[in-house]
Formats: structure tokens, C-alpha cells, sequence
């Protein structure tokens, strides 16, 4: 058996069963032994950034691993960029990069580059196999990496001659550690903490914004008087009537440290204290009050529901207290308008739907309207890095094939991934995809004035994507997928209802 067939082997019997792939020359023995090897589905993305961002919504939905397989380091390099917004979403994810054969790579040819140093920006665990022979090996300790809590990216990088030598054999699968307990004493701390009924914040992440975690928090705040707050960009949360409504912290600054004002205890459950996306002339990094105590209740890694189980527990806070009225939305009419929208989506949103945004400007005002709406999950680009939502909604389509998947992404951002679209024709994706076409880079035009730039000439040149205008119904058709434009909330619902009647990808691009 070669290095490429025992690879392959050993993805399946460790529970891999979806290949997210772009390949080139180095990667052919493992293509073809996936023809020899049942048990995995091959995905083909048309640029590396596809695949990653597929392998990241994967990840999110499914809660185990996808393989991607990507060529060489540029190929890597390509795929960067959703590769940063999967870390800081601790999505697990296997990268697996071929390399030139081990005895041409002296030779210096046009794609060396230096692979595990590309690797590690974004990867937890990278190694590259020496021989055929530790192929399987090397292939179980990635698994077992990028499964160990919280969840992470680990890079294989597999030069040719490791692929095509003979001499390998799989691997056993190896068990991923089991999250650390939080100590009693740091549950006790924050309880009393909680007595004090002092204004608080509980700062949730992570697997604290799953259907549990939400509901041992809801006990809390019921309890205590406690606020719920997630971060700005959330990697995954169980939304929408029946569930705890949970608030992101503003991307803005000043509206972020309005929402905290006042705020003397925060609360960490597997979360970050709060930070600006960016630093600004005269105003601050941290958004809570400069004398707001900041406590750790769990890290990441750590049995965050667990914690906040026990937390409720000492608190005295009732199993099951009510939810409260969770007003439903009801839609709104005439042209775009960000909170208009948010009010009309929270009446369309299908039950048990996966929504996946990178919406920037015109998503801001999402989250409030649909607290009331059918229940569903949201992820978001947790990273920044524009172009996450085609992607990420096509991967989590492979992971939740009986869930219809929305994704909301703002057309610039788009631009950088609309290879997606095809993904989601030729695999019969279930996708509505909503384009929100302004033209511009709308967002940076905000930061513009925020850091206190004076607009001109040039920056409006940078920012304008008119002159020509991108046409999201012909770009759509170009990749073999159905789509309309609207340009009202009315038209809006008509066609995003039509668009949910039926399976398969569609794409609605809102002119704004």
C-alpha cells in the first residue's frame, strides 16, 4: 500500500467521511486513491479560499472535521484566508498540503516555499511526513489535533515521493483529550460574585452559545439579573423562539462601550474579553468600564456548559425559568433599509435553517428583530476576512443536507469567493444565497471617518465597485445557478419565499 491509500485509510477509519479539495500535480497519488478507498465524498472548490471556507462551515455544523486538499504552498497560501476565520472560530479542520518530492525540493523548484511556515499562521499542530511509512501515523495525530478542546486546524504536509512510495499502512484512530473541568473554587468565586447583584455581564462563546449552554446561562441571568452577551462575530449560536436571546457586543465603539456602560463584573464563559476590531485616535481597545472587575468563569477549552450548569446550580437559579415574550417581527415594505430588512427576515427565516453572514453594514442590525423567529442557528465570519459566507454556507450544506442554509454576503465580500456558487450547483446544494448589492465598499467608508481620514477623490475611487456595476444575476447564471434581483422588501419576500419552496441553490440579489 502507498503513503496516499494509507492516508485516505486512515481519514475514514478516524471519522473523516468529506474532502474539501483543490489539487494539483504533487496531490495526484491521494486523488487517486480516493477511487480505491470508499467512504469519503470529494468536494471540488475552484479556489483554494473555497475550500477552506467550505471546511469551516463544515466544521461549525457538523462539530467534527473536514479534510481539505490543497496544492503546494501557494495553494495553501490561497486558502489563508478562511483559514484565519476558522481559527479564531476553533473549527476543527485537516489540511492536508502536498509538496514536491523530498529529493527534488533541494532543486528549488517554481512552487518550494516553505509550507509549515505558511502552515502555522493559521494551524495548531503541523508536521510534515518524512516517509511513506508515517504517513498513517502522522494522519491520526492530526485528527486526534484538531479535535483536542476547543477545536482547531492541523496541517499535514505530504511531499509526493511519502504519497507514491509503497510500504505504508493506516493507522488506529486516537481518542481527542476530553474538555478540562473547571475548578469549584473558580465556580464559587464567581457565585459570590453574582450575590452581590451587582450590574454583571455574562460573556459567552464557544460551546456556551449551544441549545445547553444557552439555557444554564438563561438560568443564571433569571436568577441574578445577569445581562448575556456573546462577541461581536459569533461562531455559532442556537437562536430564534424558545431560545435564550443573546446579544453580540456592537462593532462600533462608541455604540460597544455604550452597551457595556455601567457594567461593574464581566464573565467570562469560554469567551474573550471584548475588543475593538481596530484601534482608533482617541478611544480605547478594552470596550468594558475601566472599574469593571473582569472574571473567568471557563476557558475554551474548558467544560464551559458544564461550568455554567454548576454556576446556575450555586446561584439557586430555578431548572427551567420562563423565556419571557419574544415579540415577533412583522415585515416591512418599500425600499432596503438595514433594520427594515432585519424585521422582514425574522418573518422568512425556515425553521431549523443554518444562516451563515458576512452581511458587514447591511447585517449590523440583524440580530434583535430575529430573536422572535423560528428557531435556527447563525454563524458568522468570525475572523473578518471578507468573502467567509458563500463558503461557509456551501460547507455547511454538505454537513446538513435535510437543512435549508441562507446565506447573507455583501457583494464586495463576495467577490472574493463567488467560485462558491458553482460548488453549490454542481453538488445540488440547498442554498439561498442574498447578495447585498450597494456597490461599494460600504464599510470602509465608515472607517474612514472613523479614523478621523478625510474622504476625497481617491477614496471614493477605492471604495465605488460601479463603472461597470457587478451583475449578481449574471454572475450567478455564469456558475450554473438560478437567481433575480429585487430592489424592495415586498419583492424580497416573494421570491426569497419561492426560493425556500424548492431545493437546490439560489442566488437574490438585493439592490440597495
Amino acid at each position: 500500500m502507498n503513503g496516499a491509500e494509507s492516508l485516505a485509510r486512515t481519514l475514514v477509519a478516524a471519522g473523516i467521511d468529506t474532502v474539501f479539495a483543490n489539487p494539483g500535480t504533487s496531490e495526484m497519488h491521494f486523488v487517486a486513491a480516493l477511487d480505491r478507498v470508499p467512504g469519503l465524498r470529494c468536494v471540488l472548490g475552484l479556489a483554494e479560499t473555497v475550500v477552506t471556507g467550505c471546511a469551516d462551515g463544515y466544521g461549525r455544523v457538523a462539530g467534527k472535521p473536514a479534510a481539505t486538499l490543497l496544492h503546494c504552498g501557494p495553494g495553501l497560501a490561497n486558502g489563508i484566508s478562511n483559514l484565519h476565520n476558522a481559527r479564531r472560530a476553533f473549527t476543527p479542520i485537516v489540511n492536508v498540503v502536498g509538496d514536491h518530492a523530498t529529493w527534488h525540493r533541494p532543486h528549488d523548484p517554481p512552487l518550494a516555499a516553505d509550507t509549515e511556515a505558511l502552515a502555522r499562521t493559521v494551524s495548531r499542530w503541523v508536521r510534515t511526513a518524512m516517509d511513506a511509512a508515517s504517513v498513517g501515523t502522522r494522519a491520526v495525530e492530526a485528527v486526534q489535533a484538531s479535535l483536542a478542546p476547543p477545536g482547531g486546524i492541523a496541517t499535514l504536509v505530504l511531499p509526493a515521493d511519502c504519497a507514491w512510495d509503497e510500504g505504508a499502512q493506516p493507522a488506529k484512530p486516537l481518542a481527542p483529550p476530553a474538555r478540562g473541568r473547571v475548578a469549584p473554587q473558580a465556580i464559587e468565586s464567581v457565585a459570590r460574585t453574582l450575590a452581590l447583584r451587582e450590574p454583571t455581564v455574562l460573556m459567552l462563546s464557544g460551546a456556551a452559545l449551544g441549545e445547553a449552554g444557552l439555557h444554564h446561562a438563561h438560568r443564571i441571568a433569571h436568577a441574578t439579573g445577569a445581562r448575556l452577551f456573546g462577541p461581536t462575530q459569533l461562531p455559532y449560536i442556537a437562536r430564534g423562539r424558545g431560545r435564550p436571546p443573546v446579544d453580540r457586543v456592537p462593532y462600533v465603539v462608541d455604540a460597544a462601550l455604550e452597551a457595556l456602560a455601567g457594567t461593574r463584573h464581566l464573565v467570562l464563559a469560554g469567551a474573550k474579553a471584548p475588543v475593538a476590531f481596530f484601534g482608533y485616535p482617541g478611544k480605547p481597545s478594552e470596550m468594558w468600564p475601566k472599574d469593571c472587575e473582569v472574571l473567568e468563569l471557563a476557558r475554551v477549552e474548558e467544560d464551559v456548559v458544564a461550568a455554567l450548569e454548576a454556576l446556575a446550580d450555586a446561584v439557586g437559579a430555578p431548572r427551567d425559568p420562563p423565556l419571557g415574550s419574544q415579540p415577533l417581527s412583522q415585515p416591512a415594505t418599500g425600499a432596503f433599509r438595514p433594520d427594515a430588512f432585519a424585521q422582514t427576515f425574522a418573518t422568512l427565516i425556515p425553521e431549523n435553517a443554518i444562516v451563515a453572514e458576512d452581511a458587514v453594514t447591511s447585517g449590523r442590525g440583524l440580530f434583535p428583530p430575529t430573536w422572535g423567529a423560528a428557531p435556527h442557528h447563525w454563524m458568522q465570519v468570525t475572523g473578518g476576512s471578507i468573502g467567509y459566507a458563500l463558503p461557509s454556507a456551501t460547507g455547511a450544506a454538505v454537513a446538513a443536507p435535510s437543512r435549508k442554509v441562507i446565506c447573507l454576503q455583501a457583494d464586495g465580500g463576495a467577490m472574493y469567493s463567488l467560485q462558491s456558487l458553482w460548488t453549490q450547483a454542481r453538488e445540488k446544494l440547498d442554498v439561498v444565497n442574498v447578495i447585498f448589492a450597494n456597490r461599494r465598499y460600504a464599510i470602509l467608508q465608515g472607517e474612514l471617518a472613523a479614523v478621523g481620514a478625510t474622504p476625497g477623490p481617491a477614496s471614493n475611487e477605492l471604495f465605488d465597485l460601479s463603472r461597470p456595476d457587478l451583475d449578481w444575476v449574471k454572475l450567478a447564471g455564469g456558475m450554473g445557478v438560478e437567481a433575480a434581483r429585487v430592489d424592495s422588501l415586498e419583492r424580497f419576500a416573494d421570491v426569497f419565499r419561492a426560493a425556500c419552496a424548492r431545493r437546490g441553490p439560489f442566488v437574490i440579489e438585493f439592490a440597495i
